[in-house]
């Protein structure tokens, strides 16, 4: 019995194997960040290192992507990282969404959620772990970015807008 569990199982991960999610690499940029944001040789190189990877229309995959089902796992965290920031499209979103999520820049960093420690774990991607010094490089220039919106928009056109809640029915 055992022995037929276990050939069910290693035939599954065999098959598996076949089943592949399409890959993040487009390289399209529709609205790139750069084309409106002042994004300095270092920021973008940190940039580039730790975030991108989640954040944008270009993935560069590690080896063991190649393996099911760690390269759904990997799917799972590029969509949602874009769906939370992605740096290809960042200026098609209104001006006020584009002010919070450099602020949200701000706060996942001070925060230490990202990059994610699943990411850096066990030494992998090694190089996506910030040093103090490229947090505040991080930080620094996306509080720079807030304080251009500041200057070239109207406050009122900076503040991300409440959406009102349903009533609720009386039943």
């Amino acid at each position: 019995m055992i022995k037929k569990i276990l050939l069910g199982l290693i035939a599954a991960l065999i098959i598996i194997q076949f089943i592949r999610p399409e890959k993040n690499i487009s390289n399209a940029q529709p609205a790139p960040m750069s084309a409106e944001y002042a994004i300095p040789e270092n920021v973008q190189g940190i940039l580039n290192k730790a975030c991108t990877d989640c954040h944008s229309n270009t993935t560069e995959y590690p080896w063991y992507s190649n393996i099911q089902p760690v390269s759904w796992w990997l799917d799972g965290h590029i969509k949602d990282g874009k769906r939370h920031l992605n740096f290809d499209d960042f200026t098609t979103l209104p001006i006020a969404r584009q002010n919070h999520k450099l602020e949200e820049i701000i706060e996942v960093i001070e925060e230490g959620e990202m990059p994610l420690k699943s990411y850096t774990a066990l030494g992998l991607h090694s190089e996506a772990q910030l040093s103090e010094a490229e947090k505040n490089t991080l930080m620094s220039w996306a509080k720079e970015q807030m304080d251009m919106l500041k200057e070239n928009y109207p406050a009122d056109s900076l503040v991300m807008k409440r959406r009102p809640r349903p009533q609720e029915e009386n039943h």
